[in-house]
């Protein structure tokens, strides 16, 4: 069975993407790998308070990120009847997606076209516009 990559988050356009996705996979008999990644990055500075407490922060980040976006996004998944994991990781978006999508041999990768990352990714680019660019395998960005 083959794998399709989906990045989720808590905007309607992730909503669209799980959506489209999980009716492709029904066609195609793929599984869905759910894939919310919160953006951290190991060359931040911190202080060593903020060191001291970063993993209880993280497994925070990672729960609430569960409960709020990888619940619903589930659901849809198993509402279509289509094998799906979730993965939620901490890392720079664009690149754990990509890292993640040839780890599990997928096939495609699907994401909505304006995440929940506002003025940043207007600023800097998105997510979706990375992939497209750096992927080796199909993107289909989900208005």
């Amino acid at each position: 069975m083959e794998t399709v990559v989906v990045g989720v988050d808590n905007s309607d356009t992730s909503t669209h993407a799980v959506e489209f996705a999980v009716d492709r996979a029904q066609k195609n008999d793929w599984k869905v790998c759910l894939v919310h990644v919160i953006p951290w990055t190991p060359y931040s500075f911190q202080t060593p308070m903020e060191n001291e407490h970063r993993h209880e922060q993280k497994e925070h980040e990672i729960k609430a990120a569960h409960d709020q976006i990888m619940v619903p996004m589930a659901e849809i998944a198993e509402q279509g009847g289509v094998p799906h994991e979730e993965v939620i990781i901490h890392g720079k978006p664009s690149d754990t997606m990509l890292d993640l999508a040839k780890e599990r041999h997928a096939v495609h990768l699907i994401v909505g076209r304006i995440g929940d990352s506002g003025l940043r990714e207007a600023i800097f680019g998105s997510v979706a516009s990375r992939l497209v660019q750096h992927a080796e395998i199909p993107v289909t960005v989900v208005p």
